[in-house]
């Protein structure tokens, strides 16, 4: 099966949520180059810096502060700007926080997933709608097999019990409002654990090392053991890039949930992933301090992604020492020259795109 985007996305309109964030900047930078009519709706950067203003997104684009738990303001974004296809990335994305804020996590992760397929029905110009959720949706039992799409859904803290419940909801609406002929087509999307350059989010371990090598301070590693399933940003935005065009192409066929995760070989435990970022920057230090009284976050997580592999023709392209030697080139140069920001995203795109054969 091809994987060519062809000329799909050019001039084709696509609105996508959380387009200020980490994975939401990446991906509008791409559908940029690839040519789409991007609307983003999102809540200001949390971050300064962040990725968002540093790779000057904003430009040639329609950039919509708002937020998603508000169903009359993305309602209005719906009517206003009538998407062909919809990619909703908003999110509360972070596991910790969401012991801190569980009505908030619960309120964008849940309801905001209801608001935008909510307007979505309400919106005939949509075609293809994509859901992006998280590895963290199943019920997870680490165990050392990966989790297959039709697994049960779960989730031990709010954030990983919110995008569980998001799963749901998308299965519900999609039965009962995008099954008809000439509906939009609903498909859902799980990743698993990205890193690439331009994230400067709290609480995550590549940006946490990130921070402590530009300020000379010691990392704190508090779950050397744990597990993830590690990926460069760029894999799972491609996969969803696929859906969206198979879900604008063929309907219905491609109606379901998809996993896009790493190689198997690739989930290494966090200890040894920060290591090898440190010994790439030649810089920088950690310190072990497991904290026995930290709040549960999975201690092993594997997807299995061989429903995307067969009927999507997506597969990793980057092994893991690749996607850490991508990332560390960015923060490298952007530390160097913060103004090396847009041409280092273009160029690792671009990169990306030949090796994927996209």
């Amino acid at each position: 099966m091809s994987q060519s985007f062809g000329n799909f996305y050019r001039g084709r309109k696509v609105l996508l949520t959380g387009h200020t964030g980490f994975k939401g900047g990446w991906l509008t930078f791409w559908l940029k180059l690839l040519g789409a009519q991007v609307v983003g709706f999102a809540l200001p950067p949390e971050t300064d810096p962040n990725l968002f203003s540093a790779a000057k997104i904003a430009e040639r684009i329609t950039s919509i502060t708002g937020d998603i738990r508000d169903l009359a303001a993305v309602s209005t974004l719906f009517k206003n700007h009538n998407p062909e296809i919809v990619i909703h990335n908003a999110a509360q994305p972070l596991v910790r926080r969401s012991y801190r804020e569980p009505v908030e996590t619960y309120a964008t992760n849940v309801m905001g997933t209801v608001h935008v397929l909510e307007a979505a029905r309400h919106t005939k110009s949509v075609r293809a709608i994509v859901v992006v959720t998280s590895d963290k949706c199943y019920e997870n039992r680490e165990w050392i097999w990966g989790y297959r799409e039709n697994d049960p859904m779960g989730g031990h803290d709010p954030y990983s019990s919110s995008k569980g419940a998001a799963e749901l909801i998308v299965a519900g609406y999609r039965k009962s409002f995008f099954s008809q002929n000439g509906s939009a087509a609903v498909g859902s999307a799980r990743a698993g654990n990205v890193i690439g350059g331009g994230d400067w989010s709290e609480d995550r371990l590549v940006p946490d090392i990130v921070r402590g090598i530009a300020s000379g301070k010691s990392v704190v590693i508090r779950r050397p053991d744990s597990i993830r399933p590690w990926q460069h940003v760029l894999e799972p935005l491609r996969g969803y890039l696929l859906l969206a065009q198979r879900l604008f192409e063929n309907s219905q066929k491609y109606a379901e949930p998809w996993n896009f995760g790493p190689r198997e070989e690739d989930a290494i435990p966090v200890q040894q992933l920060a290591e090898r970022i440190v010994g790439l920057w030649g810089k920088g230090a950690l310190k072990l301090d497991p904290d026995p009284n930290a709040v549960h976050e999975a201690t092993f997580l594997r997807l299995a992604c061989e429903k995307a592999s067969t009927q999507l023709g997506w597969r990793p392209v980057l092994k893991i020492d690749d996607a850490l030697e991508w990332t560390v080139e960015w923060y490298r140069n952007y530390y160097a020259n913060p103004a090396t920001a847009c041409s280092n995203t273009k160029s690792q795109i671009e990169r990306y795109m030949r090796l994927a054969g996209v």
